[in-house]
């Protein structure tokens, strides 16, 4: 291959590395907060690690760099509902979370279980990596609970590795 290649061709396999969807939640005491991702891969077995992308501006970034524990909601087909509060992102104004509009539950070291995931992993920072416009978080997994087994985990596969 050559270095002259389209950024657009270049892209289109990029695009079919499938992902899971994930909604990522942080709760820093005062306000909870969360995102929809697409970036999260398990990274390490020992101690237990995940990675996840994060962009700056992202709900929870702060919390999340700052090394507080954060959340990884992981979306089953069962139950898509709640995805529509983040697809685009939300105002301070219509914050899911303050306004009613979901079902929560919370992890013994105060992380956010949204009730219609498959399954929920909690998580803290030990490291990041700043390879372009977003940030690598490796993150190892303190705890792990589980809403509905049975449930199938929704996978995305994207047009193109150029947007989500």
């Amino acid at each position: 291959m050559t270095d002259k290649v389209d950024a657009k061709e270049k892209a289109k396999a990029v695009g079919h590395i499938p992902s899971g969807l994930f909604i990522i939640c942080s709760n820093n005491g005062e306000s909870k907060e969360g995102y929809l991702a697409s970036w999260v891969q398990q990274v390490s077995f020992e101690p237990l690690t995940i990675a996840v992308a994060i962009g700056k501006g992202r709900p929870g970034y702060e919390h999340i760099m700052g090394g507080g524990t954060f959340t990884v909601n992981i979306v089953g087909k069962h139950d898509m509902n709640y995805l529509k509060h983040f697809w685009s992102g939300y105002s301070s104004e219509d914050n899911p979370f303050h306004n009613g509009s979901l079902e929560l539950g919370e992890t013994d070291n105060g992380g956010v279980i949204l009730k219609g995931a498959k399954s929920v992993i909690e998580c803290k920072m030990t490291s990041k990596a700043a390879p372009g416009d977003h940030e690598i978080v490796f993150a190892e997994v303190i705890g792990s609970y589980v809403n509905d087994s049975e449930a199938e985990v929704k996978t995305h596969i994207r047009k193109s590795g150029l947007d989500y």
